[in-house]
């Protein structure tokens, strides 16, 4: 009778959920393991957008994306078919900063684009590794693709998924002009660069961004 009895107080133990208390402690626990995480990136991105306690006066010199866009509107992926989209966001361990050239064809001004994006990683220098390039391009002379091993082979080569069309931030359309895209760890494309920009616009961007998040 007694192991009865102490069979049912397990089984009702195993079989009883958390209590209310505990269930509060754990939404606390997670609210402020992501606070930790993602708090800094987020207070980054206002300070960026806003200027609000910088010092210097720092104000943006490519395009904002205002609100910001979900990457995963890109409906990219790798070439192996991994979303694009998976790689951003709070449960991925040390996501990253990501630099996207978009261009339908590309031409001269794409892969000028494709060359500041490349020269702009190199001068982050001990943060380099804190921003990946890829690129989206529609076609790709032959020339280029000759070449491309040699100087752009650690920018990775995106697609869109099959069946979808990628539904471009406003004011970006790689149909008429190719652009740089810029997204955060949280994997939202926050601004974009053109032909317009110089490699020194993207870099003091870039710097102030990485130097306000320690996130990516």
């Amino acid at each position: 009778m007694t192991m009865t009895m102490a069979n049912r107080i397990s089984d009702q133990d195993q079989n009883d959920g958390p209590t209310p208390e505990q269930a509060r402690r754990g939404r606390r626990t997670a609210l402020l393991l992501f606070a930790l995480g993602f708090g800094p990136l987020i207070v980054a991105t206002v300070m960026f957008y806003t200027g609000w306690l910088n010092p210097s006066g720092h104000t943006n010199n490519g395009v904002l994306v205002e609100p910001v866009v979900p990457v995963s509107t890109l409906h990219l992926q790798s070439t192996t078919g991994t979303p694009l989209a998976a790689r951003f966001g709070p449960e991925v361990v040390n996501p990253n900063w990501m630099m996207i050239v978009a261009a339908d064809e590309c031409g001269s001004q794409c892969e000028e684009l494709l060359y500041l994006a490349r020269q702009v990683n190199i001068a982050l220098g001990k943060n380099a590794n804190r921003v990946s390039r890829a690129a989206v391009l529609g076609s790709v002379p032959p020339d280029l693709q000759a070449r491309w091993p040699e100087e752009y082979g650690s920018m990775e080569l995106l697609m869109p998924a099959a069946g979808s069309t990628p539904a471009w931030p406003a004011g970006v359309n790689p149909a008429t002009e190719p652009r740089v895209l810029v997204v955060d760890p949280f994997g939202n494309i926050m601004m974009h660069y053109g032909a317009g920009h110089t490699g020194k616009d993207m870099l003091e961007d870039l710097k102030q961004l990485l130097k306000l998040s320690q996130i990516g």
